[in-house]
């Protein structure tokens, strides 16, 4: 199987992000899709050849989580976002379920923005763990490193600079702005869901 891109143009228009700065990112995301299917296929031809046990295959191995959730990450990215998209509906299931945590919406978006304001680099992600019935915000420094086993992510913002320097210069707390005011909260709900 062969991972493709995901076709994310319906995102061009986007109020307060420009073409410019979406199409950059576009372009990104497809290539941790190609370097995806490029460290497969390498991986597994090294496999075939008795060369598992080797520096370079260890090598790629752990290059692997790199390419694949900076994939995965920018579909759940751009998946959870909308052209236009409009506040959050305070009756849906997952709103409840952040209030009996949070005290209230507002409070973890609060605390979610409050995350995506730090200095650095990297994600914001409401994750869930359905074991625990605990919602976290999650700081993801390299797309693989910081997440927690088991939990579900729910709703994804990038803060890496590709992200809203081409728009918003050092102003990341705009940015974040742009991103609520964009998001999809239909498909937040329907992750939540399931």
């Amino acid at each position: 199987m062969v991972y493709e891109a995901k076709n994310y143009e319906a995102l061009i228009g986007t109020p307060g992000m420009s073409d410019t700065l979406l199409r950059n990112h576009f372009t990104l995301y497809q290539g941790y899709v190609t370097n995806t299917n490029k460290l497969i296929d390498t991986m597994m031809a090294m496999v075939k050849e008795g060369k598992a046990a080797t520096p370079e295959f260890a090598e790629l191995k752990r290059r692997f989580g790199w390419e694949f959730n900076g994939m995965r990450l920018h579909e759940l990215y751009f998946g959870n976002m909308k052209n236009g998209g409009k506040a959050g509906d305070l009756n849906c299931s997952l709103a409840k379920a952040l209030m009996e945590t949070f005290s209230s919406f507002e409070e973890w978006q609060k605390a979610f923005k409050a995350v995506g304001t730090m200095r650095g680099i990297g994600w914001v992600i409401l994750a869930y763990d359905p074991e625990g019935k605990r919602f976290f915000n999650l700081w993801i420094n390299e797309h693989d490193v910081g997440h927690l086993a088991g939990t579900i992510p729910l709703l994804i913002m990038d803060v890496f600079e590709h992200a809203y320097m081409v728009d918003y210069n050092l102003k990341k707390a705009d940015y974040i702005e742009t991103f609520f005011k964009n998001i999809d909260w239909s498909v937040v709900e329907k992750r939540f869901q399931h």
